[in-house]
């Protein structure tokens, strides 16, 4: 009897023990899924652009292939650059003659002035001329009456002044005649700076029709080739920027209280799970479109009917940064696994 009493309360025991362990491993479960989120919601993310040429014209040269990874300033396409380059000469022709025509107006504008200031010398002269024909009328006038000169002598000189006095009236309406015919090159010089804003344009554009890689990346869907006609804005192929990764994982709301910018984390891709990335979490999402209900009609919020009672927890992307990404095994929309460590925060740069 005490050997069998003793080996019940051994059980008791060991069932005691082996149900404080359980429920000792499911409170660390618990709490590691709620200190350390992870999710298999995961997608490999990277900032693309669409390559677009700033001017129309035929693709003269094609320089990449799809899916091809090239670096910053390598030759992308160029298109054909002569009517450009036709434009240019032109601008530039444009340019010569008008520095020409500057010139030589210039040489007739200095004419001009020249024989201006003649005319103004004259004025002077004539002027000087009348003062004199009116002093000597002045003096001569006084003379008549006590006899000392004639009537004829005084009669010559006030002809003379009067002489005088429209030789003075005509210089000057010469003078001011030869001051406005002395042109200027304002207007000139004004219609070059556009000549050379124009110049400016197209040189511009000629370097437009060569399109170059902005940053290092990788060549995808191309669909043109050599004699495709580009237009202006209208990208013919699509390239990543491989210079950052990410990747973005969807967390359940209520995982989010834990997570903020700057959480380490651990990523591994689907296509190869034995690598592991680090990363820290870039950014928290701050909205989704709703799978059903909130939709406003009219002014008001439109909720849906059910009988479900069971709330499902809305999952919000975690845009997650990886620091040494695999340049070959990283692609837009790969499957990924991540996981958070919001407690063992470290600064990322």
């Amino acid at each position: 009897m005490a050997v069998h009493s003793n080996t019940s309360k051994s059980r008791t025991w060991l069932a005691l023990m082996l149900v404080a362990v359980t429920l000792a491993l499911l409170v660390y479960v618990i709490w590691r899924v709620d200190t350390s989120p992870g999710t298999d919601d995961a997608y490999v993310q990277a900032d693309t652009i669409d390559v677009v040429p700033e001017v129309s014209g035929r693709i003269v040269e094609l320089a990449v292939k799809d899916n091809q990874r090239v670096s910053k300033g390598d030759l992308l396409f160029r298109v054909d650059p002569r009517p450009f380059e036709d434009e240019l000469a032109r601008a530039n022709a444009s340019l010569v003659a008008l520095d020409k025509q500057i010139a030589l107006t210039r040489r007739l504008v200095t004419a001009q002035q020249y024989g201006a200031d003649s005319v103004h010398a004259l004025v002077e002269r004539a002027r000087v001329a009348a003062a004199q024909t009116t002093q000597t009328l002045r003096r001569t006038q006084p003379l008549l009456a006590p006899g000392y000169v004639s009537a004829e002598e005084v009669d010559r000189v006030r002809s003379a002044q009067r002489a005088a006095e429209a030789d003075l009236v005509a210089a000057q309406l010469q003078a001011q005649q030869a001051t406005s015919a002395v042109t200027g090159v304002d207007a000139l010089v004004a219609q070059r700076d556009v000549v050379l804003a124009d110049i400016a344009l197209m040189q511009l554009r000629l370097e437009m029709a060569t399109v170059r890689a902005p940053f290092d990346g990788r060549v995808v869907s191309l669909k043109s080739a050599v004699g495709q006609f580009a237009s202006a804005l209208k990208p013919v192929f699509t390239l990543i920027d491989t210079r950052h990764w990410y990747v973005i994982a969807n967390f359940r709301e209520t995982e989010l209280k834990n997570i903020r910018p700057g959480s380490p984390a651990t990523v591994y891709l689907m296509s190869d799970t034995g690598k592991r990335f680090k990363g820290s979490v870039d950014s928290i999402g701050f909205g989704v479109l709703p799978d059903d209900g909130g939709l406003v009609l009219a002014g008001l919020p439109r909720v849906q009917r059910s009988i479900n009672w069971v709330r499902v927890a809305q999952r919000f992307p975690v845009k997650i940064r990886v620091d040494e990404p695999d340049a070959e095994l990283f692609r837009i929309g790969a499957s990924a696994v991540a996981q958070l460590n919001p407690h063992a925060d470290q600064p990322h740069s």
